[in-house]
């Protein structure tokens, strides 16, 4: 469960105003979606993703929060997309509050099988948008063939790999600040 301070309500009540194009037909999509992270995503997989996210983090101070959601709120999903919906947690989650900000949102909806990654501002550079967007779309590739763990796990393990290249040599007290273990929502 997300638990809000009074610091991350002033931050995410803003972005919950910021209406994108409200949808009836994502509303109604994610009103009749039946909760599946569970389904999804055993205990194994959910160990073998912790897994892969503390050694994707090795050797650098980059820190990897995965979130795994069923569907958005239904409160918010006439207004909210996945974007706006990832933006909200990786601020309600405190990915934005690392040391060196240096936190990555990897975001996995699976009513509508998007994946979102919202990167911090210190690492939040125009040259790997590239590669943060092709690690999106072999996720999604991986998803539509009913391979989630593996969809997971190897998105992390490529994240990891593109914070190795960012950081090339910072390795300033490898401390977890960020759980590994993913969050599974609804």
């Amino acid at each position: 469960m997300v638990t809000k301070t009074d610091t991350t309500r002033i931050i995410t009540q803003p972005k919950l105003k910021e209406n994108n194009q409200p949808s009836l037909k994502r509303w109604f999509k994610h009103f009749f979606y039946l909760p599946a992270s569970k389904r999804f995503f055993s205990q194994a997989d959910q160990a073998a993703i912790a897994a892969a996210v503390k050694l994707a983090e090795h050797g650098h101070i980059g820190e990897i929060q995965v979130v795994i959601e069923g569907h958005i709120p239904c409160s918010q999903a006439y207004h909210q997309n996945t974007r706006r919906r990832a933006e909200q947690l990786f601020a309600e989650l405190g990915v934005w509050d690392t040391q060196y900000n240096s936190g990555i949102l990897l975001y996995l909806n699976l009513c509508e099988k998007k994946v979102e990654l919202v990167v911090d501002r210190g690492i939040c550079t125009e040259s790997h948008t590239q590669a943060w967007q092709m690690i999106c779309e072999q996720m999604i590739q991986k998803l539509k063939q009913d391979q989630y763990r593996e969809a997971v796990v190897n998105a992390v393990t490529e994240i990891g790999q593109v914070l190795d290249q960012f950081y090339d040599g910072c390795n300033q007290n490898d401390q977890d600040e960020l759980d590994n273990q993913p969050i599974i929502l609804n």
